[in-house]
């Protein structure tokens, strides 16, 4: 029995190892290649350089002065935060909505919402820019009223990726509701508190953890959305189609692998502000 034990840990330490090397590899690989000093991201190794990231002149221009590249990162930063923060705002709405309130067809609508969540991004994206589409040529055919809004931009990549990303934020604030004691608000109740003092001071710091754990989750799955987005967008293209546009006309240079490696430290940043918030949110 202790000889299998000892069979079994390791073969599991083994996967383990395997695991995470098969996952690691590609992040490394796509690293490594943003310091090569070459024009392609493949071997031989030609030297290390930073140009990929501080160059400013061609053929080797780097991230940080490659217009194109910024402009992207900036509109997907905007992109990002405007999501993240109506997503966290209707999750927050939608958790008090399916945890305290009752109303006919409840549970209905809690699976509708889910619904989003397991629709292909390319079918989202194409379902929208129909829907708006519709409604824009409607409202200009028959009332001469032209809806700009309405036609591809930032404003309809918002839209588009806020209609699945607020179920995410949703599902992470309505736990955290869930596990909330309803005695803290009746408390303060009797102690001659009003209804907004209590939601600000008792409510919402509970579900603060949560609220900013679910919007640091919608920026990230914001930022790098590539299948609704490519629908959706207009002139003001965000980094993931700027990149995509990049490798369709001029092929893979490391920039884009410079860019990459920018990308995985700005998540892995994020990422760990999640696991605090969430160690928060655990003691709590």
């Amino acid at each position: 029995m202790r000889r299998q034990t000892q069979i079994f840990l390791i073969g599991y330490r083994a996967y383990l190892i395997a695991f995470f090397i098969f996952l690691a590899a590609p992040l490394f690989a796509a690293s490594m290649f943003a310091f090569n000093d070459s024009m392609f991201p493949a071997l031989p190794w030609r030297g290390f350089t930073l140009d990929w990231f501080f160059n400013d002149t061609e053929p080797k221009l780097g991230m940080f002065y490659d217009q194109r590249l910024l402009r992207g990162l900036y509109y997907s930063f905007v992109i990002a935060c405007w999501v993240s923060a109506l997503s966290v705002f209707v999750g927050t709405c939608n958790a008090f909505l399916f945890v305290r309130s009752e109303f006919p067809a409840k549970n209905f609508f809690y699976i509708m919402m889910i619904v989003p969540l397991v629709i292909p991004g390319v079918i989202l994206g194409i379902s929208i820019l129909v829907l708006a589409s519709t409604i824009a040529n409607g409202a200009d055919d028959r009332y001469g009223i032209e809806l700009g809004f309405l036609r591809p931009g930032l404003l309809l990549v918002v839209l588009g990726q806020f209609s699945f990303i607020t179920t995410i934020t949703s599902l992470v604030i309505t736990a955290r509701m869930r596990k909330f004691d309803v005695a803290m608000e009746e408390a303060a109740y009797n102690l001659g508190a009003s209804r907004l003092r209590v939601l600000l001071t008792v409510t919402l710091p509970f579900l603060r953890p949560a609220m900013i754990a679910a919007g640091i989750v919608a920026f990230l799955v914001s930022f790098e959305n590539f299948n609704t987005t490519l629908f959706l967008v207009g002139s003001e293209a965000p980094l993931t189609i700027t990149m995509f546009d990049r490798m369709a006309k001029v092929g893979s240079t490391p920039v884009l692998n410079a860019v990459s490696l920018f990308l995985m430290i700005a998540s892995g940043l994020l990422a760990l502000v999640t696991v605090l918030v969430q160690r928060d949110r655990s003691t709590g």
